[in-house]
């Protein structure tokens, strides 16, 4: 059947409540870390303020004696919704796009230092409009593709905006009305980015054709029956799209029917973010807020079989709302810490059914909302998920390799606490029968 393991190799605290991770895309840079922080200031009731501050860590697996996550760089900012990097180097540098509290979008260009170290360099702002938070971003250049860089945003007043990147400047081409309430998330389609994706607290995920008139979606979906908060294309398998919400399920479509999901898989809590990983295919991360991280294995889904996705591997350490989470490219070249690890989680998860009174209180990071997951009766709602289950065996994950080890990282929200951890899956070669297992590449 093979092992899937999750271990934990360092813990940071955040001081404020941790929303958003992004390690750099850029092969050279694939030890770089950005954190971003949201806390809402209540001393005034009636004009709250809404702080943020962005830290920026290198990651380094050969100190031996020290922890290999250290802080080079904290900047006190508004309140941080959303972080992106470019996927590409655009004018020589890296760039990072941060979504705040007050409306803007900010740029952000990491620098070498004489040092041998990095900084981020505030390059620039670009306001989205009056009495609104930003709320999430993405850029166009999934695939590597630096040709027209453009940026797709959302907002508080349920608004998306597309802005083109000239230099180091952002200008807004185009806004519109989308979403009766927040507009969560927004994403480009990366093998055609005039298309763009959005999803709400309205519960409709809509898609949008840059080149027609934007008032007018090419789809409006209701699948999900509550608030739509993540999306992601995935940039190795074209018209793959990965779709998550309060609702608790994480839905795979193919962009050319969205009529119908290819998988639907319970999660167990509100997915407030998906992100596929950045080589393998199939793979992908779910941030559950109260029901913590989970890798997922899709193939079978995006083959066309349906069923839910099997989870292959958990990482149940933190103690908060999870909220921000991605992988690393850094290739870990060392074997997992020899110390005794946490226990395995089993791939497969399991809600159990409510016993008496549950009320479940999801909160947006913005707090401008709760939503009680209760009926009249006082019975959890969405009822209690289906185990999830893999198949067996479990699916090979790597191509064509004995095994795979993984760098990531997550933030949880009211504890504001950085987690960086790794994930090791290695299959049984042999079973006590001395047979050799199956193997079935990614």
């Amino acid at each position: 059947m093979g092992s899937s393991r999750t271990r934990s190799l360092q813990v940071f605290d955040t001081e404020l409540s941790a929303d958003t991770v992004e390690w750099c895309p850029l092969p050279q840079y694939a030890h770089i870390l950005a954190c971003g922080t949201y806390q809402l200031q209540k001393d005034d009731e009636k004009n709250p303020s809404r702080i943020g501050r962005l830290y920026l860590f290198q990651f380094d697996q050969q100190q031996s004696f020290i922890p290999p996550l250290t802080e080079i760089q904290r900047t006190d900012t508004p309140a941080i919704l959303d972080l992106k990097w470019c996927h590409t180097e655009m004018y020589g540098r890296p760039l990072l796009g941060m979504a705040t509290a007050c409306g803007e979008i900010q740029l952000h260009a990491l620098r070498d230092t004489k040092d041998g170290r990095c900084l981020l360099d505030h390059v620039s702002s670009t306001e989205l409009g009056p009495n609104r938070l930003a709320l999430s971003l993405d850029w166009s250049t999934g695939r590597g593709d630096s040709t027209d860089p453009r940026m797709v945003t959302s907002d508080s007043t349920g608004s998306l905006t597309v802005l083109s990147l000239a230099e180091d400047n952002l200008s807004a081409v185009a806004q519109w009305k989308a979403h009766d309430f927040e507009a969560w998330i927004s994403a480009f389609s990366y093998w055609d980015t005039q298309l763009v994706y959005s999803g709400g607290d309205d519960c409709k995920l809509k898609g949008w054709d840059l080149r027609m008139a934007p008032s007018s979606p090419t789809f409006t979906s209701k699948r999900h029956t509550m608030g739509v908060c993540s999306i992601h294309s995935n940039p190795h398998r074209e018209h793959i799209l990965a779709t998550g919400s309060y609702d608790e399920n994480v839905l795979l479509w193919d962009e050319r029917n969205m009529r119908q999901p290819l998988s639907e898989t319970p999660a167990g809590g509100g997915v407030w973010r998906l992100k596929w990983h950045p080589v393998h295919e199939h793979l992908l991360l779910a941030a559950c807020m109260h029901n913590d991280f989970h890798i997922l294995h899709c193939q079978q889904a995006t083959d066309g079989n349906g069923g839910p996705c099997p989870i292959l591997a958990s990482y149940i350490l933190h103690n908060s709302l999870a909220y921000g989470a991605d992988w690393s490219r850094l290739p870990l070249t060392g074997p997992p810490p020899s110390s005794p690890p946490p226990e395995a989680t089993p791939a497969s998860i399991t809600l159990e059914e409510p016993k008496g009174h549950l009320r479940i209180q999801y909160e947006s990071p913005t707090a401008s909302f709760d939503t009680s997951l209760e009926d009249e009766y006082g019975c959890y709602v969405p009822d209690h998920a289906t185990a999830v289950s893999a198949p067996a065996p479990v699916p090979d994950v790597a191509d064509n390799s004995a095994s795979l080890s993984c760098l990531l990282a997550s933030c949880s929200f009211y504890d504001h606490m950085l987690h960086v951890w790794r994930w090791d899956w290695r299959p049984e070669t042999e079973t006590q029968s001395g047979e050799t297992g199956p193997s079935l590449s990614i």
